[in-house]
């Protein structure tokens, strides 16, 4: 499949009309002067993206959107299917409205995401949650406008999933959530099949946008101010295997790079078994690429790496950091890592250790193993008790806690370029980050959010650095 090129088709005029039945429906069904609609999103980048293209579709239906369910005339939650934290949450927020619709009946409560596409799972709110009226998996975006047309109109409750034709949708209308953040998908699915990851069954296999379409949106949010854009993918090394004109990821990046702008331009995720010299390369060689590289590793045992299906070992993960740290000296490393992976000893977790103090890593995103219904690892032996794995896992967030404050005071005194994102709660401090990634915290006017400045390290906490404007 990786190698077979997949067509893109433009989202269809009748989803278009749909849009417009919806709004005109919405005029009688709306409980004030405009529609309303909420939108919860869980998990990852590539959810809040999605969750764009929703908005995007109910503003042209019409749709305001509100910060809280209680005044909603549609509610919707977008489901993260990777950890179970992040569906127990969706259960018990989803119970939670269940004396809202009954409140005011008109209301339509939907659910989507990766979670929907688990039949188990999609089961369970059909059983449980009768008053919810619209549930539609991750293939079925692009007909989301009739899905929900006709779940207003007939009362009845429409479930969708399953329904994957192995095609991308373009031209579908976005509202981004921020004005000079921004994500810009450019790929979706994933072929890698790691024994302990349900996303290849719930996003397909590997589709990559054509390039074209990529650049020319990715200039679009620069001209309309955008300062940091992220490209997103399950896999990003792997971009462009589903095109018919080979571009690699590389190439990509290069020609995003090409585009005049003040601006930072940032990706993920990243998997070893594909990051290359080029990519390195690129970034060192790039002008508006961020000087930041995650690189999830999971585990720093080659026994452990082989029973996650990662297809590559210890060694050439090493040999990746050495080259990235030798040809972009400022490189900031960021990482994820399973805890308490099946079959995993306390000498296997111990490597694990050992390759985070030798790379020592900016930051770290931790887990827990968290087994998920259908993969491979779900059905593995897993003899290590929850009390001990979480023994390891403070274990691991001590040694990280080091590395992080030592690497944070060896950047007090310089000066970094750092774009203001917003205020921390505190009398007129403001929050920002690094190209790196790294969180820094100042005292500014409130005006200078959305733009870069030149601030002057002058303290650090573990992975937080306080500065001051230059």
């Amino acid at each position: 499949m990786a190698d077979s090129v997949i067509h893109a088709d433009k989202l269809s005029e009748t989803q278009f009309e749909y849009m417009k039945l919806i709004a005109e429906l919405m005029e009688i069904r709306k409980r004030g002067e405009k529609p309303v609609a909420f939108i919860r999103t869980y998990g990852c980048q590539q959810n809040v993206a999605d969750s764009e293209k929703i908005k995007g579709m109910l503003s042209v239906s019409g749709f305001v959107f509100a910060d809280a369910p209680d005044d909603a005339d549609f509610i919707l939650f977008n489901t993260c299917a990777v950890r179970e934290h992040a569906e127990d949450r969706v259960f018990g927020n989803v119970g939670a409205l269940k004396n809202l619709k009954r409140k005011h009946p008109q209301i339509l409560i939907a659910l989507c995401g990766c979670m929907m596409e688990q039949k188990h799972i999609a089961e369970r709110i059909y059983k449980s949650f009768p008053f919810v009226g619209l549930v539609f998996g991750t293939h079925s975006l692009h007909h989301f406008p009739e899905l929900m047309y006709s779940s207003l109109v007939n009362g009845r409750r429409v479930f969708e999933r399953g329904n994957d034709d192995n095609k991308l949708y373009e031209g579908i209308p976005v509202r981004r959530d921020g004005v000079f953040k921004g994500w810009l998908p450019i790929m979706y699915g994933c072929n890698n099949f790691c024994t302990y990851c349900i996303v290849p069954y719930v996003r397909g296999r590997e589709r990559s946008r054509e390039t074209d379409i990529i650049v020319s949106e990715a200039k679009e949010m620069i001209n309309c101010g955008y300062k940091d854009i992220t490209l997103l993918g399950q896999n990003v090394n792997s971009y462009g295997k589903t095109l018919e004109n080979k571009t690699n990821f590389s190439q990509l990046l290069r020609k995003i790079d090409q585009i005049d702008g003040d601006y930072w331009l940032r990706f993920m995720t990243s998997h070893p078994k594909d990051c290359s010299k080029e990519l390195i390369d690129t970034i060192a060689e790039s002008v508006h690429i961020s000087r930041h590289l995650h690189l999830p590793f999971q585990s720093g045992s080659d026994r452990i790496l082989k029973a996650m299906n990662r297809h590559y070992d210890r060694k050439k993960y090493l040999e990746i950091i050495s080259y990235a740290k030798e040809k972009i000296p400022d490189v900031s490393l960021t990482s994820d890592i399973i805890v308490g992976f099946p079959g995993e000893t306390y000498e296997d977790f111990k490597e694990t250790l050992s390759l985070i103090r030798e790379v020592e890593f900016t930051s770290l995103f931790t887990f827990i193993f968290s087994p998920r219904e259908g993969t491979p690892a779900a059905k593995m032996e897993d003899p290590v008790p929850a009390e001990e794995k979480s023994k390891w896992f403070r274990e691991l967030l001590d040694v990280q806690e080091e590395i992080a404050a030592k690497r944070c005071s060896s950047m007090v005194g310089k000066t970094e370029k750092v774009l203001i994102e917003g205020k921390t709660g505190k009398d007129n401090e403001l929050i920002g980050r690094t190209s790196g990634n790294i969180i820094v915290e100042l005292n500014a006017p409130e005006e200078l959010i959305g733009t870069f400045q030149n601030v002057k390290i002058t303290k650090a906490r573990n992975w937080i650095l306080k500065g001051e404007l230059e």
